[in-house]
């Protein structure tokens, strides 16, 4: 657990008992799988960002714990599903699910993971929080849909990337943000300066996690080096290599390739490297996070500011 999550490290814990509680089952299977999910850790990112907007506006942890639970499960749902999808063994160093249990049990432990977080939803009286969940787990779909439909397609743009990744990864955070005050009673202006912060820093994030496929340790990252590259995924510094690498028509025989060894993975890096794509990408994702804080900058004072300047701060350094 990051230090910045240190004033809300009790209400974590809570959120860390109630997810292996809210998944257990009167089926062993069930039972096993969900919690073998649960116990491989994760950053615990979307929870977070819920329980700290609750802290900008009254704090009420009955009203924020359900609803930081089933933004956990909402995201575990989407892990279990995209290692289906990418053949994926190994997340955060462990076994998945996919690896020990297959793929059939796999799809049916992500919608049971849904259909728990919907059970949470439904408890509260505020339209806004299942509308906005809703209207977002739409478009995360429509985002793992479209990349999917688009891999190993050289022709898309930086604007295609960030309409993707907005859909795949920053408007959960986005909502996490936002609703975490909304379900504590915030008015509207300060829950939507919430949502915008969640959005940019999402966005810095996934540019980020796209940045460290290609640079991180393996062990640190919990997952093979290179996967988008495998897959055909088309990230930010890929896009940009692309365009300005003077190897590019070389970079895109590599791309286009379904079955790169191990070599030509690392030779795809070393291009997009050496033109300056992994660097740009850093400086796009700069500016994201520059966003996020003056979002902030419009913010009450109050203790939890700190904190989140400290995560946003975070988002652009991490390694893991």
């Amino acid at each position: 657990m990051f230090d910045f999550f240190k004033d809300i490290k009790y209400e974590l814990s809570i959120v860390e008992d109630e997810l292996k509680s809210v998944v257990r089952s009167s089926d062993p299977l069930i039972t096993e799988t969900s919690v073998h999910l649960i116990s491989a850790g994760g950053k615990r990112l979307r929870p977070a960002f819920c329980l700290l907007g609750g802290k900008f506006f009254n704090n009420n942890l009955d009203k924020l714990i359900p609803l930081a639970v089933a933004l956990e499960l909402i995201h575990m749902a989407t892990l279990v599903h995209d290692d289906v999808v990418d053949s994926s063994l190994l997340r955060r160093g462990m076994p998945t699910v996919k690896a020990q249990w297959g793929n059939k049990i796999s799809s049916h432990i992500g919608d049971y993971l849904l259909g728990k977080s919907l059970i949470l939803i439904s408890r509260y009286e505020n339209p806004l929080i299942p509308k906005v969940l809703a209207d977002t787990s739409v478009k995360m779909c429509e985002g793992e849909i479209l990349q999917i439909s688009t891999s190993f397609d050289t022709d898309q743009n930086i604007r295609d990337y960030f309409y993707r990744i907005n859909r795949k990864t920053a408007l959960l955070i986005s909502a996490s943000c936002q609703l975490g005050a909304v379900a504590c009673g915030a008015p509207v202006r300060l829950h939507q300066a919430l949502r915008r912060f969640g959005h940019h820093i999402g966005m810095a994030f996934q540019i980020t996690d796209d940045i460290l496929d290609m640079t991180a340790e393996q062990i640190k990252l919990g997952k093979p080096v290179g996967g988008d590259l495998r897959q055909g995924i088309i990230t930010l510094p890929a896009i940009y290599a692309l365009r300005q690498s003077p190897g590019r028509e070389r970079l895109y025989e590599l791309i286009v390739n379904r079955n790169k060894s191990e070599e030509e993975v690392n030779e795809a890096i070393t291009l997009i490297t050496e033109c300056g794509g992994i660097e740009y990408s850093f400086n796009i994702a700069e500016k994201y996070i520059a966003k996020a804080k003056k979002e902030l900058a419009a913010l009450p004072d109050v203790p939890v500011k700190k904190t989140m300047l400290a995560i946003a701060d975070f988002v652009g350094v991490r390694k893991y």
